[in-house]
């Protein structure tokens, strides 16, 4: 049936079937133009997270802006007439910028310990470094030690200070955001309508191009903040940081992985073609199929609004790799039988190359399918679009490899490859291989043994664990922003502590009858106001007894809660604490630009809870974000000593953390299933178990060394590497399926094990280290990257598959000879 296909459609209409190949691509081209990035912090989160959908919940009852962060340090003295005239100039200039609605920086915080003001200042308002002159002794004093300041605005050596740079809220944004994220909540439960469903597709449309028209702006104001910052870097060391920045630089490190990976990785594929063939045909054909795929695996991504990420960025050279070695393994068949048969047709040749590679080669793309689609088992949305964009990336492989490649070739001439064969056939590497087979078999089934101990021993160190900070390159400008606020200005990944308190009967507050404060206490409405009711003494030694614990915490950096400003209080109150009624006074008549920063975002009477917040110095090596939380976790429940008060922990730190979690579950998971559906197809394929036990063995011994690379090496298990085993296991599988395929037939010529796996090694051999060899070239471009996880992807990768090479070409005939599994196959 297959070879009629081809007789009367494919060969006997060649030109027609390549015209109507062409103008599908040129269709699915077109749709490639649409390919978009997202780099977003949702990426790196789990679907069905609760942790997720409480964080949300939190950021709406609190303020919350969103901010840019710039680091200054200045070449001279920080509080300088001249350093603070440059500040000064920088953030006249920053206010310019269209996105930035305010600044708050060391110029325009209230000062209030320079010297000691009353708390009762605030009401009025209270001078700052640019409405007054101050004792500049004093308010460097103040900035180091003021709870409010120290190790947040300015860090504690006294070089370096903070800039936030306040964003304008768009609205509308984040209105499309809750309604796609509510429709999606109902999505997952089963509850949606059609009429919902039709409004979920279109809200997500509408959210993806309000989404692009936004990162248009902040990628042009981002810009301009840079040139700005750029304008001023004579006299200081400066940094931009925050997630806005950071979410833009990964959209560009993407963009930039993949114009690096696919061009460089064109120009050494064209080499390498060259070096192995020495012909035109042979490097322009290949690299035409590869290019083919690529374009019309962009343009069905396109179609179908799958989004690239920094996990799915390396589609390109994963693809223009798998694909080359499926068009490896049609040439060098190719050639085989041209020397072979020196007096066939054209013809003759190009049907019994497709004919003789379909079967091994479908089978073998089918488990390279199912070892990427085996992530689509992963909680991570990025995890799953990389499993599906690869699944349908292959399968597109496949289909164009075994229609252009005969096609091309039957219009043109027959080429001679006589004397290449006996050149090759004196390579030392696959002599090599089949004669440590025959002659060192047990040294090779020892070495596979240590090498399963050595991955047993590492699999016991591998860490779940990852600095945000250390995903970038030392030389890039996150890496120095988020290493300086990181270290020097209380850390950078924020968690939150939600401390929701029972509801109690309303209390009379002790009256205060210090005169000082009397005129303030008569502008409360005592039965009209619940505010000075809430700031009870238990909500503040509770809230009190959890910061300062927090702050005992080696990996904690800045927190802040109501208890910074009780401290203040306190200091500026003549040492006395601040009662229900002044900090009512305060919560109800302070001035809005002092409220946001030292009340909202802390407490929220009408919910009846309290939020703590910090940062997690993330740059600490002893950090363990799961043993931290959990220690968090249990301590609290002491702490908070009314157990009627619950609390629960959250932001950005537990969202990561349940997404690295998640992750050796994932890791189980996806590799037992991959290697029970390889088990069956090789069942399929095979029809005997001990060959399927054969090719499965020698697949998970080379595959578990990744694993004990990594944990002697410390390299922890994260988004990027847990993709590896999988990917790695798809791709290796191939080689196994085309050796064992080329065995079963060689064993056929005269019953003899050890001559068939010589003539195996000469032949089929050639294909695997050509193909395997381009495999590992291919992926060690992926060094180029800036993103480290995308390094120790393509680093361990090439590791892995020079393993599951030499288990090709040496465990898996050692097996073959030993365990004899075609003796009753072959009469």
């Amino acid at each position: 049936m297959v070879k009629n296909f081809y007789d009367n459609i494919v060969l006997k209409y060649p030109i027609t079937v390549l015209i109507v190949l062409l103008l599908a691509i040129s269709t699915l081209a077109y749709h490639a133009t649409k390919l978009e990035i997202d780099a977003s912090a949702e990426t790196l989160l789990l679907d069905d997270d609760k942790d997720l959908k409480f964080t949300r919940d939190v950021n709406k009852r609190y303020y919350n802006p969103n901010f840019l962060v710039i680091t200054y340090t200045p070449n001279e003295d920080l509080l300088s007439k001249n350093s603070l005239e440059n500040l000064k100039n920088l953030s006249d200039d920053l206010l310019k910028v269209e996105s930035i609605e305010s600044i708050t920086s060391i110029l325009n915080v209230p000062l209030l310990q320079s010297p000691i003001r009353p708390i009762i200042d605030l009401v009025d308002g209270v001078d700052t470094l640019e409405s007054a002159s101050f004792d500049m002794s004093l308010v460097k004093e103040e900035f180091l030690n003021s709870q409010l300041y120290s190790n947040n605005l300015v860090s504690s050596d006294f070089k370096t200070t903070g800039m936030l740079l306040n964003l304008k809220n768009d609205k509308k944004y984040f209105e499309l955001l809750e309604k796609r994220n509510t429709l999606l909540t109902k999505k997952r439960a089963s509850t949606l309508n059609k009429i919902e469903e039709a409004e979920l597709s279109n809200t997500i449309l509408e959210f993806k191009r309000y989404r692009d028209s936004l990162r248009e702006k902040d990628e042009k104001n981002i810009a301009k903040i840079r040139s700005i910052i750029k304008n001023h870097n004579s006299n200081a060391t400066i940094f931009l940081g925050g997630i806005d920045m950071i979410a833009n630089d990964i959209v560009g490190f993407v963009k930039s992985d993949l114009s690096i990976y696919g061009s460089t990785l064109i120009f050494l594929l064209i080499f390498i073609l060259w070096v192995i063939f020495r012909h035109p045909r042979w490097v322009i054909l290949p690299i035409a199929i590869c290019l083919l795929s690529v374009v019309s695996t962009a343009g069905i991504l396109g179609l179908f609004n799958l989004e690239v990420t920094v996990i799915s960025s390396n589609f390109i050279s994963l693809q223009l790799i798998i694909t080359l070695a499926i068009v490896l393994h049609l040439i060098v068949r190719y050639r085989e039988l041209n020397v072979k048969y020196k007096n066939a047709s054209q013809y003759k040749l190009v049907i019994n190359t497709v004919l003789s590679k379909l079967s091994p080669s479908f089978f073998a793309i089918i488990t390279t399918i199912t070892g990427f689609a085996s992530l689509v088992l992963s909680s991570i949305q990025p995890v799953k679009n990389l499993g599906l964009m690869m699944s349908a990336g292959i399968a597109v492989s496949l289909f164009i490899a075994f229609f252009v490649f005969p096609v091309i070739l039957i219009m043109l001439p027959k080429k001679d490859e006589h004397e290449k064969k006996s050149s090759n056939s004196k390579f030392s590497l696959i002599t090599m291989c089949a004669s440590l087979v025959e002659k060192r078999g047990k040294s090779i089934i020892i070495g596979s043994i240590l090498l399963v101990v050595f991955s047993l021993l590492g699999a016991s160190k591998l860490i779940v664990e990852n600095s945000f900070i250390n995903y970038f390159k030392q030389s890039t400008e996150i890496y120095k922003g988020m290493k300086v606020i990181d270290q020097n200005l209380g850390g950078t990944t924020p968690l939150d502590v939600i401390i929701k308190f029972k509801e109690d009967e309303k209390e009379a507050v002790i009256e205060v009858v210090d005169d000082e404060f009397a005129d303030f206490e008569a502008q409360l409405d005592a039965n009209a106001d619940d505010e000075q009711y809430w700031f009870s003494q238990d909500k503040m030694d509770t809230i009190t007894r959890v910061h300062e614990y927090l702050e005992s915490l080696d990996e904690v950096g800045k927190v802040q809660s109501l208890a910074s400003l009780l401290k203040v209080g306190k200091l500026l109150n003549q040492d006395k604490e601040l009662d229900g009624v002044m900090l009512a006074l305060l919560y109800k008549k302070i001035p809005d630009e002092y409220k946001n920063m030292i009340l909202s975002p802390y407490i929220n009477i009408e919910n009846n809870e309290a939020r703590i917040t910090m940062r997690i110095v993330d740059s600490n090596e002893n950090l363990r974000r799961n043993e931290l939380l959990a220690k968090i976790n249990n301590d609290l429940r002491e702490i908070i000593r009314n157990k009627e008060t619950t609390f629960q922990l959250s932001n950005l730190m537990i969202l990561y953390n349940n997404m690295l979690q998640s992750l050796f579950d994932s890791q189980i998971k996806t590799l037992g299933i991959v290697v029970i559906l390889l088990f069956i197809m090789f069942l399929i394929l095979f029809r005997s178990i001990k060959i399927a036990f054969i090719a499965i063995l020698a697949n998970i011994i080379p595959i578990s060394s990744i694993f004990g690379i990594m944990g002697f090496l410390g390299i922890p298990l994260d988004i990027m590497t847990i993709t590896i085993a999988a990917i790695s296991i798809g791709i290796g599988v191939d080689d196994t399926i085309h050796y064992i395929h080329r065995f079963k037939d060689e064993f056929k010529f005269d019953h003899n094990y050890l001559n068939a796996m010589k003539r195996s090694h000469e032949s089929i051999g050639y294909a695997m280290y050509y193909t395997s060899l381009v495999v590992i070239i291919g992926f060690s471009i992926l060094v180029l990257s800036n993103l480290i996880p995308t390094i120790y992807f393509g680093l361990l990768t090439v590791v892995v598959m020079a393993t599951i090479l030499a288990s090709a070409l040496l465990l898996l005939p050692k097996l073959i000879i030993m365990l004899k599994p075609f003796e009753n196959k072959v009469k």
